[in-house]
């Protein structure tokens, strides 16, 4: 009974206004530090080990995710403070349509309440000029949940200083597939006829078309080869539109004479990336998940990149707090800093060089 009973007091004498106030105020004083070095610009959180913590304090389920809501407050209000301009947060995966119905329902009622919580007038969002974005398939979401979310979505789309990305429903090779398929959309679209680029493939097919044309003419014959005849009509369509070595044959296809397509040669990961959900916004900075499960659970795998920090804490998300978020974020700071000094020192190298050879 006796450490319960230390936990009891502990716990009400952290609530009392007192000390409410000076952790308030170490809270603002730590954080102004962090703004005095540089500040990742946008940081991902795996909100993991609600469900844990519930079971290991012997309370509901979704209890435990309430608390992990109370949590990423807390969080958010850091991040704003000390200048992150985009946050973006695995709510709810693909998968967990997996878990049981009760708890999927009562994840999406919680997710209505608080994104509507977050968005009011004057709340969290409103106050450090937040704005929301949804990030994922809108089509497995209940209708009553996808107004709430619309709606939140609308309050904040006039705040223009962050972004809250919310991952919900997601998966990271959901979003990949996503692209990839507006990707071959938009490059099965003929080109305006004023916009007709002067690439090796297109300067091919074109002198192609003619030869065969001009052969045509002429009454030549040449036999059809495995690669230029297709099976049927969809792969001639396929292949006029995704493959412009071949020449393109408008009478099956359908496509008006002449017509022009995107040369898929020049697809680059840059296209790519403009087409996945989290387009416009910064690289991803720094990628943490708490529970001490280390893996990134198809989370932002296409945005982690190669100066990517990927940290993982043994907290359990809803006790995460700015205790264990300032040894990342001021690690994070000195790996920066020595990055900068190690550019700054090459490109002096490179400049006394220079120098010399002159």
């Amino acid at each position: 009974m006796a450490p319960m009973h230390l936990f009891e007091l502990r716990r009400w004498l952290l609530s009392s206004p007192p000390a409410e106030w000076a952790i308030q105020q170490l809270r603002e004083l730590l954080i102004g530090a962090l703004r005095q070095g540089p500040i990742p610009q946008h940081v991902a959180f795996v909100m993991d080990g609600n469900r844990r913590y519930a079971r290991s304090h012997q309370i509901e389920t979704v209890e435990g995710h309430n608390l992990g809501f109370e949590a990423l407050a807390r969080i958010l209000e850091v991040c704003y403070k000390s200048g992150v301009k985009v946050v973006t947060i695995y709510a709810f995966s693909i998968e967990n349509f997996k878990r049981s119905k009760y708890e999927v329902d009562a994840l999406m009622d919680m997710a209505k309440v608080k994104l509507s919580q977050l968005a009011q007038h004057g709340d969290l969002l409103d106050r450090y000029g937040a704005s929301v974005r949804i990030l994922g398939e809108r089509g497995m979401v209940k209708p009553d949940v996808l107004e709430a979310i619309d709606k939140a979505v609308q309050l904040t789309s006039g705040n223009k200083h962050a972004i809250l990305n919310v991952c919900f429903p997601y998966t990271s090779r959901d979003e990949i597939t996503s692209a990839i398929r507006s990707t071959v959309i938009d490059y099965s679209r003929p080109l305006p006829s004023l916009q007709r680029p002067f690439s090796e493939s297109h300067i091919a097919q074109n002198i192609r078309s003619r030869h065969l044309s001009s052969s045509s003419t002429a009454g030549t014959y040449s036999p059809p080869s495995e690669s230029s005849t297709p099976d049927n009509e969809d792969s001639t369509s396929s292949s006029t539109t995704l493959n412009p070595e071949s020449p393109p044959n408008h009478e099956l296809s359908g496509n008006p004479e002449g017509a022009i397509y995107p040369d898929p040669e020049t697809i680059t990961s840059e296209i790519l990336t403009n087409h996945m959900y989290t387009a416009g916004t910064p690289p991803l900075d720094l990628l943490v998940r708490t529970s001490g499960v280390e893996r990134l659970s198809d989370f932002m795998l296409w945005q982690s990149h190669q100066d990517t920090e990927i940290v993982f804490l043994e907290c359990l998300w809803p006790e995460f707090d700015l205790q264990q978020f300032l040894p990342v974020l001021v690690e994070w700071q000195w790996r920066r800093k020595q990055v900068e000094e190690k550019d700054r020192a090459t490109a002096f190298v490179h400049m006394s060089r220079a120098v010399k050879v002159r």
